[in-house]
């Protein structure tokens, strides 16, 4: 009967949230003391299940653990999960999760994610979509590995799983207050209870407040704001929990969520040979000083921004979960109808530097929003033999990008200025008016030699970019995608199981775009283009062939997308569809009743897509005829083991995986532009292991996690990819192990609470993540590497024993461990790869390497207290 499933449900909730598997406390739903990992369920497999008793690597997560943790989002998550990251770049809204070493770089949102994040049911395409305040957890189960059987496309590298608090029929209020350093001040509050007899509701708010991480430098202004990355938001969550009868249920779920912030800024961690040019163009010295011999900087977290990084966010939705009990089956028949619109807009500075170069204005020409309704039907049943499940499932998805850039009044000086450093051999002076000479019509090489002579003061009234907004793009896609689907389970025998998984998806989507140039800088490419040759003979020493590549290296400078008058008044219309079969099969054996073995593959597909971007050549830098890039395919194999020890107080499992990914869906940051590769194969390798300990000391559980993986692309060619003119910036990768891929990652944790008498609890709790060292930049230049580091998270809780009230002293990041989340090249601030191929096979020269290299930083230590009342 559906009422008492719903009440089953409740009382899981209750246990699991006590017991949970990476860092639960201990109290059971009926005598305050659980000490069994029984209790711990999971529905990975789209049913309730013993975690113990499913073939697929899971992290489950109670409530309690991610209070204990200080979980607030999927950023906050990684500390309690070996083997995941998160991060955010240029704005909140680009957040990427990465599993394994895999995951998608959230800046563009044409790509769709590698993991997938699903709350309640409703898949979230974007991972900065369901980034945010997720409200009162259930529990979140993290699934390792493709998972596209049951939770559809896009899911190659695995699925963040979110349950939130259902209503309930008993009456409860809590209302949570907090306050930290760095001005953070919080307030949360919840309601649930009984409307009637059928139907219960719960409502839940939020409200939060930071002041940023950064000490702003503003240079040359307009900017006022002296910090950066604050936090500013507050969030509704409303549901109704209805009961029509004894075999159905019916949930709806609406939220909204608002942010009004400034992030996100980076700070120099290697200032490269342009710095003169930005300190002589910017009030004060406009970035960090360099160190000796352009080395690594010390970490600090003084920014230079001269514009504003405001952004708006804006997440809305609402949702539907009927569940109808067929008794004649043993089924069960689900219905979950989405419907989701989340927006963001910001403003941006595009060199990080207190010069002013180049920007983006929060004037709602610069951002994205996704828009998206989504049908889920599954029936799914059960015999003595057979646990099967059958479903379909539907969205219509539109994606909209809209871009604008500036140039500000220090673009045309700095970039005169770099482009005539490399001839101060040859006695000429370096200039910040020597544009002029290359974009003058029908110079000669006699013309542009005294105009490059005289800075620009002879021969040099050639076109110039012009401050002011240089581009205005928007781009629209619409995604249509059906899937039909089944998963079985036969119980060959009481010990052994074998499980399949079919999925066929059809996608279609559909881009339409129109690229439009502002102002006259465009002017300037026309005109470099017009005097290749000359400059090619010049620099050739009066060889053209031999000056090609210098020449070609200056012009391309000079034809930046938004100088690029292909561009001008570009229409864009591009169609495609494509269907997919993907799956897994799965064999399971238990040994006893203590010990689960098991084998799976799976395969996954992340959908192919449209770069809403600018994308060009070089020189001609024509427009890339198409922004298309075909799906992703991972082909995954794993072998696990499963125990259960100690008169089943103790959880210990461990898994082998080999994945093989196929034109991996790569976007990166070149330093002037995001390009979309798709590289043609990349492996993960290794071992996932986790551990919980429910210790015969009261109160007291231990738990911890590893992580091993050997990640590698395999070696490919300029030839292998959909624009050969990318590889240069991309020949670090043959061979090289990927980005945000540490070969180790641990986590480990201890917890303890119980009762110390006259009506009080006391407890605390640590978590700790240390990660081997990795590169942050997805091109793999060495000044993108982040050394090895850990995190630790403590909290020390008193309270009364009925929960009515709690007091909290908390410390997230306790050592106030100093990393980076990001490393990015610096806009129009030097190269890290050469024109032509060095001695070691690569573009990549050391020796060459001028490109200063900025940074997104990780959160400093932040520290406070939390009263949290309950009735």
């Amino acid at each position: 009967m559906r009422l008492s499933q719903i009440l089953r449900c409740t009382a899981s909730a209750a246990v699991v949230g006590a017991v949970a598997f990476g860092f639960a406390g201990v109290a059971s739903a009926q005598d305050g003391q659980a000490s069994s990992v029984d209790d711990i369920i999971v529905t990975a497999q789209k049913r309730e299940q013993s975690l113990q008793d499913v073939p697929i690597v899971v992290t489950s997560l109670s409530a309690e653990a991610l209070e204990d943790a200080g979980v607030k989002d999927i950023k906050d998550l990684q500390i309690l999960t070996p083997g995941l990251t998160v991060t955010s770049t240029t704005s909140e809204a680009s957040t990427t999760a990465r599993i394994r070493g895999v995951g998608t770089v959230g800046d563009n949102p044409g790509l769709e994610s590698s993991v997938g994040v699903v709350i309640d049911g409703v898949y979230r395409s974007r991972n900065g979509v369901g980034f945010g305040d997720i409200g009162e957890l259930s529990r979140i189960e993290v699934l390792k590995g493709p998972q596209g059987t049951l939770f559809g496309k896009n899911t190659s590298a695995g699925v963040i799983n979110i349950i939130t608090e259902a209503p309930s029929f008993t009456p409860g209020y809590s209302a949570e207050f907090t306050a930290g350093n760095y001005g953070s001040l919080g307030a949360a509050g919840s309601i649930t209870g009984p409307i009637n007899d059928q139907v219960a509701m719960r409502l839940y708010a939020a409200r939060r407040v930071r002041d940023g991480f950064y000490n702003v430098d503003t240079g040359d202004g307009p900017r006022t704001e002296t910090d950066d990355a604050n936090v500013d938001f507050y969030t509704l969550r409303g549901q109704l929990l209805v009961l029509p009868n004894d075999s159905s249920s019916v949930r709806i779920i609406a939220d909204y969520t608002a942010r009004d912030e400034y992030c996100c800024t980076g700070v120099q961690v290697r200032t490269g040979p342009t710095y003169p040019f930005i300190d002589g163009a910017s009030v004060g010295t406009g970035q960090r000083p360099p160190a000796a011999g352009f080395g690594f900087l010390p970490f600090s977290r003084d920014a230079f921004t001269n514009r504003a990084t405001d952004q708006q966010i804006e997440d809305k939705g609402i949702s539907a979960e009927a569940n109808i009990d067929i008794d004649q089956w043993n089924a069960t028949f689900t219905s979950i109808s989405s419907f989701r619109d989340w927006k963001v807009q910001n403003g941006q500075d595009a060199d990080f530097t207190g010069a002013d170069i180049a920007y983006r204005v929060n004037d709602g020409q610069f951002g994205a929003g996704v828009r998206n309704i989504t049908q889920e039907f599954r029936l799914a049943g059960a015999t003595d033999s057979l646990d099967w499940l059958v479903g379909v499932f539907a969205t219509r998805e539109q994606v909209n990008r809209h871009d604008s850039f500036y140039l500000g009044a220090d673009y045309a000086p700095v970039l005169s200025l770099q482009l005539t450093a490399p001839f101060a051999g040859l006695g000429i002076p370096t200039s910040a008016n020597s544009i002029g000479c290359f974009t003058r019509a029908g110079q000669t090489v006699t013309q542009m030699t005294q105009c490059l002579g005289t800075g620009g003061a002879v021969f040099g009234t050639g076109p110039t970019p012009v401050a002011g907004q240089a581009l205005r793009d928007e781009y629209q896609q619409q995604s249509d995608s059906l899937a039909i689907f089944t998963n079985n389970s036969w119980h060959v025998t009481d010990q052994f199981d074998v499980t399949l998984g079919l999925r066929y998806t059809y996608d279609k989507k559909t881009l339409e775009g129109l690229q439009t140039n502002v102002g006259t800088s465009s002017a300037t490419c026309a005109g470099a283009l017009g005097n290749f040759t000359t400059l090619a003979t010049l620099v050739g020493g009066g060889n053209p062939a031999a000056g090609q590549a210098s020449a070609g290296a200056i012009t391309a400078r000079l034809c930046l997308p938004w100088t690029n008058p292909f561009f001008a008044n570009r229409g864009i219309r591009e169609s495609a569809n494509d269907g997919t079969l993907s799956g897994t099969v799965k064999a399971a054996y238990r040994l006893n009743d203590s010990v689960l073995v098991y084998g799976s593959y799976a395969r996954g597909y992340k959908s192919f897509g449209y770069n809403q971007d600018r994308v060009q050549g070089t020189v001609p830098p024509t427009p890339q005829a198409s922004l298309f890039f075909p799906s992703e395919d991972v082909n995954s194999y794993e072998l696990g083991i499963k125990t259960t020890l100690f008169d089943r107080s103790m959880l210990l499992n461990a898994t082998y995986f080999d994945q093989t990914f196929e034109n991996f869906q790569l976007n990166t940051f070149l330093g002037t532009a995001f390009v979309v590769e798709s590289i043609p194969e990349l492996t993960s390798r290794g071992v996932d292991a986790d551990f919980l300990w429910f210790t015969p000391v009261e109160g007291l559980s231990f738990s911890g996690g590893v992580t091993y993986t050997k990640a590698e692309y395999a070696s490919f060619t300029a030839a292998d990819l959909a624009n050969p003119a990318n590889f240069p910036g991309l020949s670090l990768l043959p061979g090289a192990t990927p980005s945000f891929a540490p070969e180790w990652s641990y986590v480990a944790a201890v917890n303890f609470n119980r009762s110390i008498g006259n009506g009080l609890t006391a407890g605390f709790s640590l978590q700790g993540k240390y990660m081997t060292e990795y590169n942050t930049g997805s091109d793999l230049l060495p000044y993108k590497m982040q050394d090895g580091f850990g995190t630790v998270n403590g909290r020390i809780t008193i309270g009364s024993e009925d929960e009515r009230w709690t007091l909290e002293a908390w410390a997230q990041n306790l050592t106030d461990e100093e990393y980076v989340q990001v490393a990015y090249n610096g806009f129009l601030q030097g190269s890290g790869f050469q024109t032509t191929v060095q001695p070691n096979g690569t573009f990549y020269n050391p020796a060459g390497d001028t490109q200063t290299i900025d940074a997104f930083l990780g959160a400093p230590r932040t520290f406070g207290a939390t009263l949290r009342l309950k009735y």
